[in-house]
């Protein structure tokens, strides 16, 4: 009886579970975390690629990326960091809690709404877009151009949706090699594709614009066939399978996947209020404040790569019932993580022109987006503290804080948007308000944690 039961407990003492109640946070931390910013870095190099390629285009069309680029951060956001977190947490709480057919359930439940939030968003901005993109400034010939981008992106949204939530779900269960890979694949394949269609090379036809859209679509669902055949894999750590649909799974990953979905959007709308700022001033300011919000790209990967970390290991420790190990994470996580971008930002404060001059030599563009990162880059540390705690209530399953900041950095953008276009104030004094909203944000996020107690 000893001698079975001794492989069994060796098993359990070397479980990646085990390694996440009981391991060195930082390191683990890092761990969890490296291979998602690795990735998700060069993604997004990618990305500032795609904008370069574009760039070759004319002013016209870098305005036309910068139009929808707000509303894809929103889609992208409200999936791997809204109904992606709830999916995550809900998942890590079953692992922890050693229930692993109740995590099977729960990555079934995930596809099903992707299915339904995809088609959504589809729909939403096929009928939609136009009005919101002329709503932001867009006109004339940059107006159609992002029309055109737009409806072929979202177009694709479905298998986007299920992409982001099943990798979401692997990251649950501490699995973060994985996805690293699927997105690492997916972001080589739109490097190769993209200017391809954009340009019109090796005889693809020349679709301009466009062609960042068809590539970015064809490499989700290549990225989508990879993830499910891996997940009905014998190699998987979380078998994806039919499951009979359980409304407490529903409300298990939605509780917290809606809540952080709406603030996700305020997030977006943060982005999009300051575009629909630059749009009240010109075609050039659209253009350069579209370029240099870019730099906040560079700190996505950081932000989301240790949040979704901390979510894992947050809601690990939760579901073992380590409260106090759990908020030690959280400390450690947030302490590091700005820190990081905080040194990003004041880089990016001192050197705005480095950046500026790959994408454009408008002068009038470049006047605009050397301002941004100026005013705003230096508070970047900040934007590390709402994100980190904002990620780490996700696998508490304590988001109202979090919420209210979120609340707070909308209003103070929205507000700025409403200044601008009625002539009150420059958009120099806009950029001025976001990071007198960052402060703001980071304050009531700090206070929020010390005040609100975790429990499983």
């Amino acid at each position: 009886m000893s001698a079975t039961l001794a492989p069994q407990a060796e098993k359990i003492k070397s479980s990646p579970i085990n390694s996440m109640v009981h391991g060195p946070v930082l390191s683990l931390l890092i761990r969890l975390a490296l291979p998602t910013v690795a990735v998700m870095f060069i993604t997004t190099l990618v990305g500032v690629a795609e904008t370069y390629f574009v760039s070759s285009l004319g002013l016209q069309a870098i305005a036309a990326a910068s139009l929808v680029v707000p509303v894809m951060v929103l889609m992208t956001t409200m999936a791997s960091a809204g109904i992606g977190g709830g999916v995550s947490s809900a998942i890590a709480r079953a692992g922890g809690a050693r229930r692993q057919d109740e995590a099977e359930s729960l990555a079934w439940h995930a596809l099903v709404i992707g299915i339904a939030a995809g088609g959504l968003f589809s729909l939403l901005l096929i009928l939609a877009g136009p009005a919101l993109y002329r709503s932001l400034g867009g006109s004339g010939a940059a107006l159609k151009q992002a029309v055109l981008y737009s409806n072929i992106l979202f177009g694709g949204a479905i298998p986007f949706w299920i992409l982001l939530l099943l990798l979401a779900a692997l990251r649950g269960t501490g699995n973060v090699k994985v996805p690293a890979k699927i997105i690492l694949g997916g972001a080589m394949g739109g490097l190769v594709l993209s200017p391809v269609l954009i340009n019109g090379w090796l005889g693809a036809p020349h679709m301009g614009v466009a062609g960042a859209g068809v590539a970015q679509v064809l490499c989700n669902i290549a990225a989508l066939s990879v993830v499910v055949r891996y997940m009905r894999s014998p190699s998987t750590t979380l078998r994806l399978c039919r499951h009979s649909l359980q409304r407490k799974h529903f409300r298990a990953i939605l509780g917290i996947g809606v809540l952080s979905a709406i603030n996700a959007v305020m997030s977006a709308a943060a982005i999009t209020a300051l575009t629909a700022a630059a749009g009240a001033v010109s075609l050039a300011a659209v253009a350069g404040y579209g370029i240099a919000s870019r730099l906040d790209m560079l700190l996505i990967p950081v932000m989301f790569g240790f949040g979704t970390a901390a979510i894992t290991l947050v809601g690990t420790n939760l579901g073992a019932g380590n409260v106090e190990r759990a908020r030690r994470i959280a400390i450690i996580n947030v302490l590091f993580v700005a820190g990081v971008v905080g040194t990003v930002g004041l880089l990016a404060s001192l050197f705005p022109q480095l950046w500026l001059g790959l994408f454009t030599s408008d002068s009038a563009a470049i006047a605009v987006g050397a301002q941004y990162p100026h005013v705003v880059a230096p508070f970047y540390a900040g934007l590390g503290v709402i994100f980190e705690l904002y990620f780490a209530g996700q696998g508490a399953r304590r988001i109202l804080w979090p919420m209210i900041a979120s609340v707070v950095r909308c209003s103070f953008a929205l507000a700025a948007m409403v200044l601008v276009q009625q002539h009150y104030v420059s958009l120099d004094t806009a950029f001025i308000l976001v990071a007198v909203s960052i402060v703001a944000a980071a304050t009531i996020s700090l206070l929020g944690f010390k005040w609100t107690r975790w429990n499983r």
